[in-house]
C-alpha cells in the first residue's frame, strides 16, 4: 500500500511559513548548502514479474535525509543525497508478503536554481544514482529461502521549490524520480528483474554556509 498522507501536512506548513519569509537566500559560486529533511520513497505501482509471471509489489518507506550542495557557478550546484536506510516489504500477488530488503540510494546531481534571490526559487536537476540493497529477509511462502537483490545504477531527476527564510535558510519541497532496477535471486537462482523506479518526495530545511 502506497503511503502519501504523512508528508502532506509538513509540506503545507512549509509553504505557508515561507510565504512571509524575507529576505531571499542567494546562491553564488563557492557557496555550500546542507539540507536536512524527511522523504518518502514510493516505488512505481508496477514492479514487474518474477519466475515467468508472478506479479511483484514493493512497498513504500519514509526516512530522514540529508543533502549537501556545492555551487560551481552562480545558481549552478552539484548535490549529493544521503539517507538512513529505507526498508521495503516485498509481496507477490496471490502469495502476500514474501520478504523485505533495505536499500541506500545515494544520488549525485547537477542542478540549476532559478530566481535564487527571490522569495521562491524553483530548481531542476539531473544526475546518477547508485542503489545498494542489503539485509534481505524472507517470509511467508519463501520462508527459509535466501533472497538477494543486486545493486543498481540508473539516472535520476530532481525538481523542487525553495522558500527563503532569511539570508541563510530556506524551506524546501521537492521530488525525485530515480531509475532503480534490480535482478532478484532466490537461493542463487535468478528469478527476474524488479523495477522499482520510485518517486522520492518530501520536505527539508536548507542551511547556507
Amino acid at each position: 500500500m502506497r503511503m502519501t498522507s504523512p508528508l502532506l501536512l509538513p509540506a503545507s506548513l512549509a509553504a505557508a511559513l515561507a510565504l512571509a519569509a524575507s529576505p531571499a537566500m542567494a546562491q553564488s559560486k563557492g557557496d555550500w548548502t546542507v539540507a536536512a529533511g524527511v522523504h518518502q520513497v514510493a516505488p512505481t505501482s508496477n514492479n514487474g514479474t518474477l519466475a515467468g509471471g508472478l506479479k511483484v509489489d514493493v512497498d513504500s518507506d519514509i526516512k530522514p535525509t540529508i543533502t549537501g550542495e556545492y555551487f560551481i557557478a552562480d545558481n549552478l550546484g552539484i548535490e549529493i543525497l544521503a539517507a538512513l536506510p529505507f526498508k521495503h516489504d516485498i509481496s507477490i500477488k496471490g502469495l502476500g508478503r514474501v520478504g523485505s530488503t533495505k536499500q541506500l540510494p545515494p544520488v549525485v546531481s547537477l542542478q540549476y536554481h532559478f530566481n535564487s534571490r527571490g522569495k521562491v526559487s524553483p530548481f531542476l536537476g539531473a544526475g546518477l544514482n547508485y542503489t545498494t540493497f542489503f539485509s534481505e529477509e524472507t517470509g511467508g511462502a519463501l520462508a527459509g529461502s535466501r533472497l538477494k537483490l543486486d545493486d543498481s545504477w540508473g539516472l535520476a531527476a530532481h525538481a523542487g521549490l525553495d522558500f527563503a527564510v532569511g539570508e541563510k535558510g530556506a524551506l524546501r519541497v521537492d521530488v525525485r524520480w530515480i531509475d532503480i532496477d534490480s535482478d532478484v535471486k532466490l537461493d542463487g537462482a535468478k528469478l527476474g528483474t524488479v523495477r522499482i523506479d520510485p518517486l522520492a518526495y518530501g520536505v527539508a530545511y536548507v542551511f547556507k554556509f
